[in-house]
């Protein structure tokens, strides 16, 4: 039968040998009370986050294993096959890039003398996706957060020339910026951008104090040799790889005093006047040397697209998202290598089929078209979602939403659930009245500084025009839990670790409830008499909107 999801994954299951032998089997708690949307949510889960797919990593067999599940389990809802060649399946072609170990350099050269830094412990040669051995001698300049915004009396780069130099810079933006701008000038691209517009010729990321409490250097460091992948364009060269830049390179907090502490000033004096807003640009004496060796080899992967078709607006879609894919195998924690991304992101891949098959099995249809999409490489940039925004497989201009599902963090039992981006557009009442109707009440975003509006798939498609929102697990706690604790608890943890596995309590039966709150805002987005629009002055619609006409 072509609709048999088991006898394929059964046979699959049989000719895959895992990369460890396999622990022994525990026994799986069952919860008899427990509805059905909850249950095949968590059977979801737990297969998408199983040891044997090794972490769904982009471009490894294992992500390929649960690409085919979710497909088949498309074709089990009823939804229609939307990718290439009327499979459900979207080609997405890339480069695989990895550091060579001890494969790079950063030596700092002053007053005849040279201080080189150690690989891994000191610092990481970015990975080039356009020379496998580039090297540079350059000097240096330091340019606050390297962020150029005009229109808000912002320029890091006021009396210095960064032409044929390294800049060096720190992350983030400006505390004072609004969250949206604070996001965009946050991002490297954006970033990078500058710097070739300036005439850079490579850059130095250092790492802050701050930055290390939030986020250890060692913990990232081990996993130096993950590979990095970058979208690959017809000449097989890499998109958005920035070649002007010939070297990259980060810094850890611990070494910023070797690069930073001279002529007056310090690296802890600096972190301080970037706290206080007082950060400026200034030249550092002698040069650097730079190099990066990668080995970089082209890799293809897929999204899973699948489509509900529409009535009386058939040819406009409302686009479904989240990523099928996790960050693999890494450095043990524990003994346990496998980072089997059970939050992040099966649990959202879970919801998604589950709304879908809410849709597919409602009485009407919707007026609409809906697009289900399992994008993949969201760990390695956002790859998979930037890819079908520009190729989609259906026309651009009919694409007319995102609604998009990422890490709902759920391990206690909650009352609310938070849409991220609510504000931008007109999808705001229509989320609003969707959260009525599914009796899910709805909360504001508890972290803005954190800028997670542009850190998810959603913001391909923003970049491509279309109103977008991003949904996670809630805040408020119920039944005595402490939601905010737990969300805290868990990105210390277990996020991008092996922890993040299906060991945790997920509250199965909110998730169920989040699947019915993205149904509801899917059809309502559907059978809406006008399309969505960017809201008057909204920074991310005069930034990326394209002009729309309201469609009765």
């Amino acid at each position: 039968m072509r609709n048999a999801v088991l006898p394929v994954l059964l046979v699959l299951l049989v000719s895959c040998k895992p990369a460890t032998p396999p622990a022994a089997p525990q026994r799986e708690a069952y919860d008899a009370t427990a509805r059905a949307d909850a249950r095949r949510i968590e059977a979801d889960v737990r297969f998408l986050a199983d040891d044997l797919l090794e972490g769904r990593e982009a471009g490894t067999r294992g992500y390929d294993l649960a690409a085919l599940y979710v497909a088949q389990r498309m074709r089990a809802i009823g939804l229609a096959p939307a990718g290439d060649d009327g499979s459900y399946y979207q080609r997405v072609p890339m480069l695989r890039g990895v550091r060579v170990d001890n494969g790079g350099e950063l030596t700092i050269v002053r007053d005849g003398a040279s201080r080189s830094l150690a690989f891994r412990e000191q610092f990481l040669p970015g990975v080039n996706f356009n020379e496998a051995d580039a090297r540079i001698e350059a000097p240096a300049v330091f340019v606050a957060q390297g962020v150029h915004a005009p229109e808000l009396g912002q320029d890091d780069f006021a009396g210095v020339d960064v032409k044929g130099k390294i800049a060096v810079l720190l992350g983030g933006a400006p505390a004072r910026f609004d969250n949206d701008r604070r996001a965009f000038y946050s991002s490297t691209r954006t970033k990078n951008e500058e710097l070739v517009r300036r005439g850079a010729v490579g850059v130095i990321q250092v790492q802050t104090d701050d930055e290390q409490k939030q986020s250890p250097w060692e913990r990232s460091a081990g996993n130096w040799a993950r590979p990095s992948m970058r979208l690959r364009g017809a000449d097989g060269k890499g998109l958005d790889t920035f070649p002007e830049l010939r070297v990259s390179a980060s810094v850890s907090a611990a070494a910023a005093a070797a690069l930073l502490s001279m002529a007056g000033h310090d690296a802890a004096t600096l972190f301080q006047q970037l706290r206080d807003g007082k950060l400026r640009a200034f030249d550092l004496p002698g040069t650097v040397r730079l190099s990066a060796r990668t080995t970089i080899t082209p890799v293809e992967s897929r999204n899973v697209v699948a489509r509900l078709e529409g009535t009386e607006r058939k040819d406009e879609n409302v686009v479904f998202t989240a990523h099928l894919d996790h960050v693999g195998i890494g450095a043990p924690v524990n003994g346990d290598a496998i980072y089997n991304g059970a939050l992040d992101n099966a649990l959202g891949i879970a919801v998604m089929l589950e709304a879908a098959n809410r849709l597919a099995h409602e009485p009407t249809p919707p007026k609409r078209s809906l697009l289900f999409v399992a994008v993949t490489a969201e760990e390695k940039g956002l790859l998979g979602a930037a890819w079908f925004a520009q190729h989609p497989t259906v026309p651009r201009e009919s694409m007319v939403a995102n609604v998009n599902m990422d890490m709902p963090v759920m391990l206690v039992p909650t009352l609310d659930v938070v849409p991220i981006g609510l504000e931008h557009s007109t999808l705001q009442p229509l989320v609003q009245a969707a959260a009525r109707e599914a009796g899910v009440e709805l909360s504001p975003d508890p972290a803005p500084e954190e800028t997670v509006f542009v850190r998810s798939d959603q913001y391909a498609f923003i970049r491509a025009g279309v109103p977008a929102v991003y949904l996670t697990g809630g805040y408020r706690g119920r039944d005595g839990g402490d939601a905010k604790k737990s969300y805290q608890g868990f990105l210390h943890h277990h996020y991008h670790q092996p922890g993040d596995d299906v060991s945790q309590p997920i509250q199965y039966g909110d998730a169920a409830r989040l699947a019915l709150l993205n149904a509801r805002i899917g059809r309502g987005i559907a059978d809406a008499p006008e399309r969505p629009r960017w809201n008057a002055g909204d920074f991310f619609g005069e930034k990326f909107g394209r002009p729309t006409s309201a469609h009765q």
